[in-house]
């Protein structure tokens, strides 16, 4: 750090006025100087030699003896008179004299002693006769240029001017002496030069310490080895040593599992506890599985799906309308995409879904809102494609279904063929001696709907349905919109539990407080058991459909806890879930991550799809289970990207080609589609996947065309051909076919590619170049260049 010296401090410093200083740094240096001018090192140290020769002195008598000449100051009182005799006696013993001199001088020192007490001379007393001090000190002048200080002359003062008592009080006491600082200073140097202590000693001391008491430590499910040394108190390379022992190659950042964590502590001689995480969810969600004393019958939620135009929505609304009295006729106010009809004194609860959209989408999200599908195929046209998409996913679902054949009053209805088109799909009718119930309806006449709901009630009391209703609510979303005057709405399908008006609600991402409930009909209700749907408003944003639902306890804790869930869903936008691909099918396996290999087939005939899925189902092996989960007749359309991505599923398509929407979804989900032209490329492909070996296929692209119009043999260089470029461009890494009259008579690499001297990396379209292969030296004018080049590709 460089210290800033003006000229107007080294005057001060030496007493001097500034201008004399500054006419004395003009004598030396041509640069004018001024009161605030810095000075530099060699301007200081001129300055400073100068001073020093012009004030020089031979000795200090002439010093000493002005000293004593100086007369004193002219008080009456003479109690300063004492410590001026004492600082100049201070004095004394550091003049350079000859030892007469010095001897000399020591007669004066008794002036110092004459006066045993001159402090007291300070001193006045009060009315009672005790002593009282001045406050106010004497100035004196210490001459601190002394080297050698008589550290007994201090001591003794010291007793002289203390005060009686305290000496009486110090009489058993030892004296304070001035050198017992330097003594405790001694000692702390001695105690700071002692040897450290050794990183070995060190590591005997902590294993001796740890040996005296053993440590307890928290592990979770997993921790790193840096970690598990740091808990320890441990360095990394003895936990890795130890793990090294066990038969175990780690790292300081690799990450290893509580049982061995706990096995190396334990032989390291700690014990170890596992470390219980409590998230917000386990805090105010009510997980717990309900008591079988506890379970009460709930009534069964049944969806409908089939083919358009086959009858869905007049059976749901000859359904409603029969359970609807005359004078509830016209109060239906609302529809809220879902319903209860009243069969008996039982309940059912039916799920007004768009076909099978929606079914997907929840079953997509892990939400299963249906008990019973109700197939609906129409008995004059047949099984068809929808039909056949809606029985798939049912199966993929694992629900019981029971047949609608629908439009029983057309003269042209034939049960019987719809009975046979059923076996075809593997559902054996109930009449022909298997467990799918089959009802002929009329949604027009209302013939057998009876029948239908008690098949369905039938169903439901097979299944056992229970739940408890003396707990917080829990569920799905079925449908949810923002209403322009209610703000965010949604419907809920209680599944277990009883919901509240007022219960603190957590819907996905959406959180809020039920302020009203309302059923089908538009009336307000109070709570909601299992099975019930009903419309709540109170909500802070629209949740999204098939989202499950729980009535919490903490309102401040679900908002914590949907925050969590919106910054979790952030995260698996930005790493999306990789669907299967026969790519990573293999990597899958080896993972354990996947034991079925879910495919859908699309084929230009019928007869082709069931070719292929035979063939395909025959490659299951130990490893991994080929399951063909749909197959038609058609292109690849948006419903089967729909069902591939709830299934995790891969799309193979024969002479068909998928659609743009359908194109666009399955690049957004994920959901890989393959379509070939050859059924044994498709089965090599699956095969090859199953077992690892998938290769990559290349393809040549072709990128140009040259003429040679000239051709020249170099002995350095050998042939080569002067061309010129007739479309695309030639390119230095690119492979060259020989055409000859249309026929390839070599193919070969470009060795050196030349445009007068110089080499380049291409010649562009309309430009001559030289050519020269590696290999292929029998060119001819005339000839023709395909350069290409050979990329991989994926079908």
């Amino acid at each position: 750090m460089v210290i800033k010296y003006r000229v107007h401090e080294v005057a001060k410093d030496f007493d001097q006025n500034t201008k004399d200083i500054v006419a004395l740094l003009a004598q030396f240096y041509e640069e004018p100087k001024k009161s605030m001018t810095v000075l530099e090192e060699d301007e200081l140290n001129t300055l400073f030699e100068y001073i020093t020769q012009n004030n020089q002195v031979e000795n200090f008598d002439a010093y000493f003896k002005m000293q004593e000449q100086r007369p004193a100051p002219k008080k009456e009182k003479p109690k300063k008179e004492a410590p001026k005799k004492e600082a100049e006696a201070e004095k004394k013993p550091a003049e350079k004299k000859p030892a007469k001199k010095a001897a000399e001088a020591k007669p004066e020192k008794p002036k110092v002693d004459a006066d045993p007490h001159p402090f007291q001379k300070r001193e006045k007393k009060n009315k009672d006769g005790q002593q009282q001090a001045r406050t106010r000190g004497e100035k004196r002048t210490v001459d601190t240029r002394t080297q050698n200080v008589d550290l007994e002359k201090y001591n003794e003062k010291y007793e002289n001017i203390a005060p009686q008592q305290r000496q009486n009080d110090r009489v058993n006491n030892t004296r304070q002496k001035l050198n017992q600082k330097s003594k405790q200073y001694r000692k702390q140097r001695g105690v700071r030069s002692r040897k450290r202590e050794t990183e070995q000693e060190r590591l005997k001391r902590i294993a001796a310490e740890r040996a005296k008491k053993q440590i307890t430590i928290q592990v979770g499910e997993e921790i790193s080895v840096g970690e598990l040394a740091s808990e320890l108190r441990m360095t990394a390379a003895e936990v890795i040593k130890k793990l090294f022992a066990l038969g175990q190659m780690a790292t300081i950042n690799d990450v290893i599992d509580f049982d061995t964590a706990s096995i190396v502590a334990e032989e390291l001689g700690a014990h170890v506890e596992k470390r219980v995480v409590v998230t917000i969810e386990d805090r105010i969600i009510d997980d717990t599985e309900d008591e079988e004393t506890d379970l009460l019958p709930r009534d069964p939620v049944v969806c409908v799906m089939g083919h358009v135009d086959h009858g869905k929505t007049s059976i749901l609304d000859a359904i409603r309308n029969s359970n609807v009295t005359a004078g509830e006729a016209g109060g239906i106010t609302q529809a809220i995409g879902a319903y209860r009809v009243n069969i008996d004194g039982k309940r059912i609860t039916f799920l007004d879904t768009p076909g099978h959209a929606a079914f997907t989408e929840m079953r997509a999200r892990g939400a299963m809102a249906t008990d019973i599908a109700i197939l609906v195929v129409a008995a004059d046209d047949g099984i068809m494609p929808q039909t056949i998409e809606a029985i798939n996913h049912a199966k993929a679902a694992g629900i019981p279904m029971v047949v609608a054949i629908n439009k029983m009053d057309k003269p042209d209805a034939s049960p019987d063929r719809i009975l046979q088109q059923l076996t075809e799909h593997e559902i054996v009718p109930e009449d022909w001696g298997g467990d799918t119930i089959c009802v002929p309806v009329s949604a027009k006449t209302g013939q057998n709907l009876d029948r239908l709901l008690e098949s369905v009630l039938l169903v439901a009391e097979m299944l056992e349905l229970k739940a408890n209703p003396n707990r917080a609510a829990k569920g799905v979303v079925i449908e949810a919109k923002l209403d322009k005057g209610r703000g965010p709405v949604a419907t809920f399908l209680v599944q277990n539990g009883t919901l509240n008006v007022g219960d603190i609600v957590v819907a996905g991402t959406a959180v809020g407080r039920v302020r009203v409930m309302t059923n089908e009909r538009g009336k307000q209700q109070k709570k909601a058991g299992p099975s019930v749907p009903v419309e709540v408003t109170g909500l802070a944003e629209v949740p999204q459909a098939g989202d499950a639902f729980d009535a919490v306890s903490d309102e401040k804790l679900a908002r914590e806890l949907v925050e969590q869930r919106k910054q979790a869903l952030k995260e698996e936008q930005f790493n999306a879930q990789q669907k299967v691909t026969l790519d990573n099918l293999f990597a899958s396996l080896k993972e354990g991550e996947l034991k079925d290999l879910n495919i859908i087939v699309k084929a230009d005939v019928q007869g082709s799809v069931e070719a292929v899925k035979q063939s395909l189902e025959k490659l299951s092996n130990d490893e991994v289970r080929v399951r063909v989960i749909h197959g038609a007749a058609g292109g690849i359309v948006d419903s089967d990207v729909m069902l591939a991505n709830a299934s995790n599923a891969i799309i193979i398509g024969f002479n068909v080609r998928p659609e743009a929407e359908a194109v666009a979804n399955a690049e957004r989900d994920g959901v890989e589609i393959r379509t070939y032209r050859v059924i044994y490329d498709c089965i090599n492909d699956v095969q090859d996947a199953i077992k690892g070996m998938l290769a990559p296929k290349y393809r040549d692209v072709d990128i140009g065309r040259a003429e040679v119009r000239n051709v020249f043999k170099i002995s350095s260089a050998g042939t080569i051909a002067g061309s010129y470029v007739l479309s695309g461009k030639i390119t230095r890494d690119a492979k060259l076919r020989v055409v000859r009259d249309g026929i390839i008579v070599a193919e070969d690499a470009i060795q050196s590619l030349r445009r007068f001297k110089d080499d380049v990396k291409e010649v562009a379209s309309g430009y001559e170049c030289g050519i020269g292969l590696e290999k292929f030296n029998d060119l001819k004018e005339g000839d023709i260049f395909e350069a290409y080049i050979t990329e991989e590709y994926r079908d």
